[in-house]
């Protein structure tokens, strides 16, 4: 069918741009209906004007906020020189921001991709030809965890420890093996000579924000040491300064990873993943093993370098902590009142209230509710709401939204 002459919504009437939108997606979504126009911080304002506190920063995507000055400067900067060259050259801020990201955490080298499930499915791809090249291809097996998210591609859904992400979408890839979560004895049983990398998130973001227990991440790499195995810690949503740290990992004293993959909040909006691997393990990629056209874009890359900058300050990881403090404080004392929340968990300002037996199933309705009274705020399956707000918010921003969540809880 022809649509050359279909109309072109030229209106700003919000309904007119969610019945164009409903009329011309692919159905995958289903998002909210309203039209979200700028930002400024961690407040947003849709086509009519309406005014939302943004507990969500874009699934942890815009840690330091909407519209912040500095990112504004490099992106501009950088658009006015150069936008693409593809990786048959190099361009400066791809290799500063690789040096950058180098000095700042444990790796020695870096791969650039677009996405989290990008660098997810291209750490499975190094962990996999390394193996081969040094012991032999039989050693393939990567053990997941119940209750993970490591992206949409068809390797990473395989590597989702979720039947429901899989669901119509069989065959998928083979060699993964699934492990339940924060079960010291079930990782032993799983692990063996066969094994290629153990890959796993420091918090379960899209698994009900679920963290490792204390403990559980150093007894899976010491698994990985002895059976030569890999670690690969998926810090997509967790990393970048989410906890208070530049990575949810380093909590945990000693753990030294094989590989990290990381995306979201490093283009602060810009999309960008890498993968950040040691010395050795890197060198399992050769010239033609693995390629992205647009990994380590120009402009993606020089706004990264600002946003890797300001998270690694020391002051901004204090305010996180200080933040989420305040932010976990405040759930607790709401469900004093009245028991709306079985648990409360989380780091910094990554947050996950879980309902109480009787509330089951309410999250989707109490984000509703959230968008009715100014407030944008996630869930995590139907029983978690999820804070992930910008790591930037200011004191007056956070008791704002979390004053028309209240409001919004009071609603059950």
């Amino acid at each position: 069918m022809n649509h050359e002459n279909d109309p072109i919504p030229v209106s700003n009437s919000s309904q007119e741009l969610i019945e164009a939108a409903s009329n011309y997606y692919i159905p995958n979504y289903h998002p909210s209906p309203i039209v979200l126009s700028h930002g400024k911080g961690a407040r947003i304002w849709d086509t009519n004007q309406k005014e939302y506190i943004d507990l969500g920063a874009g699934i942890s995507v815009t840690n330091l906020g909407h519209a912040d000055p500095e990112l504004i400067v490099a992106m501009v900067q950088q658009a006015e020189k150069l936008w693409h060259t593809s990786n048959l050259y190099h361009t400066e801020p791809a290799i500063l921001l690789a040096q950058e990201l180098v000095q700042a955490t444990f790796a020695n080298r870096v791969f650039f991709a677009n996405s989290g499930a990008e660098a997810n499915e291209a750490a499975i791809k190094l962990a996999r030809k390394y193996m081969s090249r040094n012991y032999s291809y039989e050693k393939s097996e990567i053990i997941t965890f119940s209750g993970s998210f490591h992206g949409r591609t068809m390797a990473t859904i395989a590597a989702t420890a979720q039947p429901k992400y899989q669901e119509g979408f069989q065959p998928l890839p083979g060699g993964f093996t699934y492990c339940e979560f924060n079960n010291f004895l079930a990782a032993e049983k799983c692990i063996s000579p066969k094994t290629c990398a153990v890959m796993v998130e420091p918090i379960q973001g899209e698994g009900g924000l679920t963290p490792a227990k204390e403990g559980f991440l150093l007894h899976l790499q010491q698994l990985c040491r002895q059976h030569n195995a890999l670690l690969i810690i998926d810090e997509v949503q967790s990393g970048m300064g989410r906890t208070g740290k530049l990575f949810a990992y380093e909590w945990e004293n000693g753990i030294n990873p094989d590989i990290v993959s990381i995306a979201k909040a490093l283009g602060g909006g810009i999309p960008i993943g890498a993968v950040l691997a040691s010395e050795k393990i890197a060198h399992g990629f050769q010239p033609g093993d693995h390629g992205s056209t647009f990994g380590g874009n120009p402009i993606a890359t020089a706004v990264a370098r600002v946003v890797l900058e300001k998270i690694v300050s020391p002051e901004l990881m204090a305010h996180v902590r200080k933040q989420g403090k305040f932010l976990m404080t405040c759930l607790e004392t709401i469900n004093q009142e009245k028991t709306i929340f079985q648990e409360i968990r989380g780091k910094g300002l990554m947050i996950g209230a879980e309902f109480a037996p009787h509330y089951q199933g309410k999250a989707s309705e109490i984000r509703e509710q959230c968008l009715q009274k100014g407030v944008l705020l996630l869930q995590a399956g139907p029983n978690v709401l999820r804070f992930l707000p910008p790591l930037t918010i200011e004191d007056e921003e956070l008791h704002l939204g979390l004053e028309r969540v209240q409001s919004a809880l009071e609603t059950l």
